[in-house]
């Protein structure tokens, strides 16, 4: 992060632009600039659209600017995976009001540990949640799920304890963690920083893709209602190739082409998978020219 800037209101989309562009301009990387990524929030498109004039301005724009905005996958992998935690809402808030619950005073916490040693439980302890992050939630249902079956014999020797979740509730948030599992293992791959990441997207979407395929056909109603509506929101995001990541994907020499025709056919329909990789293919061509062409005027 190189820098933060006050912004004064009004905060639309051109005085943030504008504030983008100024920095980009002090910190002289104004023609470095071939790619921003950004939150999938409306508020960002417009902001983008602005700040890709004063770029355009000042340079011409690979591809015809086609790469330049690109939206966090992080942030649609939360999109979806919220989707799927809201058709569990209730039985989170059960399950994160029985762990503040235990930990809240250390007597309601020994009860709940001598349980855990009668049951030759090897976890250790409960863990809280923060509720605007749904990986947080999700380690915190994790370890809640594994000490299922000490939560029921907290309540018999808890009388004040009420809020016990069902077995009902239980086999439901079990079965909607190992869904999310997969999102959470994506999350952490694509969001690494120790290493390069950007040819590792589509790997990670495609596994996903198969994986909420598969889920359609399960035979449990709960989990085939919830996995349709993730769908739904897979395919309003990644619905059309996302040209950057599949670039980074074929420049990758251990697979190079090979991987859009491996990953393509899972995400897409037999008779729109040419059409996907023709536009990559297009896309390379025209960032091979391109260059060719800045190679000779430099030269």
């Amino acid at each position: 992060m190189p820098n933060f800037v006050h912004i004064p209101p009004p905060l639309r989309s051109l005085e943030i632009a504008n504030a983008n562009w100024r920095c980009l301009d002090d910190w002289g990387i104004e023609s470095k600039i071939h790619t921003i990524f950004v939150d999938n929030a409306s508020a960002n498109d417009s902001t983008i659209d602005n700040l890709k004039i004063y770029v355009t301005n000042k340079r011409r724009l690979f591809c015809e600017g086609r790469l330049f905005n690109v939206k966090c996958c992080v942030h649609i992998l939360n999109f979806i995976v919220q989707d799927g935690l809201s058709k569990i809402k209730n039985i989170v808030d059960v399950i994160r009001d029985s762990v503040e619950y235990v930990r809240r005073f250390d007597a309601k916490l020994k009860i709940f540990s001598e349980i855990v040693k009668q049951l030759n439980l090897q976890y250790k302890k409960l863990v809280d949640d923060c509720r605007t992050r749904w990986n947080s939630t999700y380690k915190m249902l994790v370890v809640a799920i594994k000490f299922k079956d000490v939560f029921p014999r907290f309540a018999d020797r808890e009388p004040h304890y009420d809020i016990c979740p069902s077995a009902e509730d239980r086999t439901k948030a079990e079965k909607v963690c190992s869904v999310l599992e997969l999102f959470w293992t994506a999350t952490h791959i694509v969001s690494g920083s120790d290493y390069p990441t950007s040819n590792l997207f589509l790997n990670e979407v495609s596994r996903v893709k198969v994986l909420l395929d598969k889920k359609t056909l399960e035979h449990n109603i709960f989990i085939r209602d919830m996995v349709a509506r993730m769908n739904v929101k897979f395919d309003k995001y990644w619905g059309e190739t996302n040209l950057l990541m599949s670039i980074a994907a074929v420049l990758d020499l251990r697979y190079m082409l090979r991987a859009l025709e491996f990953y393509f056919p899972r995400r897409y329909s037999s008779e729109n998978v040419e059409r996907q990789i023709a536009i990559v293919q297009k896309t390379l061509f025209e960032l091979y020219f391109e260059y060719v062409a800045i190679s000779n005027i430099k030269g």
